[in-house]
């Protein structure tokens, strides 16, 4: 299975950090986020990963190089402007020609990705969402499945919500169909794609993740990511 990293992102919420580093590649505990993310990735034989840039670039290919060290293969693709999370599936093409998996950059996790994996294949969806529990609604795309877990509803970051508190983790599992569903330009997951793919029925599921996973998007997420993954590496039990 290949990987898409969104990693276009500013992170506007981090600087004056930010300024000089692009948000995926933060460190935590020493490492680059992204360094975290490829070794999850590679434990579970994901061996080719392309990643979208726009902010800082360099930074990026720079830190990372082609892969190697990870014991995988690295594809960069810069957007001069930013395509959106859906729109990047275009920076690669041809790539996308086997079940693939999209994860936001601005994540720290480790969660079990078989898992995930395998309910997408029993569902024979064509998209599975993990999903995790949120009391932040208004700042979360929010998701109503039934008790297959076949998602019912989606509304990004909704004004008013009523259906609960799971929310979009930010990891998909995708058939390669999903491309044809990202029109030329600008398009969003959250805003555009998977509304329009619930709309005409086609089969999007959700899986609770078992793992960790915390966005570091905010001071104090970034803090508390510092704190969490320093516990790990000392070996300190109880890491949520």
């Amino acid at each position: 299975m290949k990987a898409l990293i969104l990693a276009a992102g500013a992170g506007t919420r981090l600087r004056p950090l930010t300024d000089t580093c692009p948000k995926p590649m933060a460190p935590i505990a020493g490492r680059p986020l992204l360094a975290w993310t490829l070794e999850w990735l590679r434990r579970y034989g994901v061996t080719d990963v392309a990643l979208n840039l726009h902010h800082l670039p360099d930074v990026v290919r720079e830190g990372l190089g082609d892969g190697s060290r990870f014991g995988m293969r690295l594809h960069y693709a810069v957007e001069t402007e930013l395509r959106g999370t859906a729109g990047a599936l275009h920076n690669f093409p041809g790539f996308f020609d086997q079940p693939f998996l999209v994860i936001y950059g601005d994540l720290l996790l480790d969660i079990d990705l078989d898992d995930l994996i395998r309910f997408h294949r029993q569902r024979r969806a064509l998209m599975t969402l993990a999903l995790k529990r949120t009391d932040h609604p208004q700042s979360q795309g929010m998701i109503e499945v039934d008790a297959t877990g076949r998602v019912v509803r989606f509304v990004e970051k909704p004004v008013v919500w009523d259906g609960g508190d799971t929310a979009n983790a930010g990891v998909y599992v995708c058939e390669p169909e999903v491309v044809d569903w990202t029109p030329p330009g600008f398009s969003d997951f959250g805003h555009d794609i998977i509304p329009a793919m619930l709309r005409a029925g086609a089969p999007v599921y959700g899986r609770p993740l078992r793992g960790y996973l915390l966005d570091i998007g905010t001071p104090a997420a970034y803090a508390q990511a510092q704190q969490d993954w320093s516990r790990r590496q000392s070996g300190v039990e109880g890491l949520p």
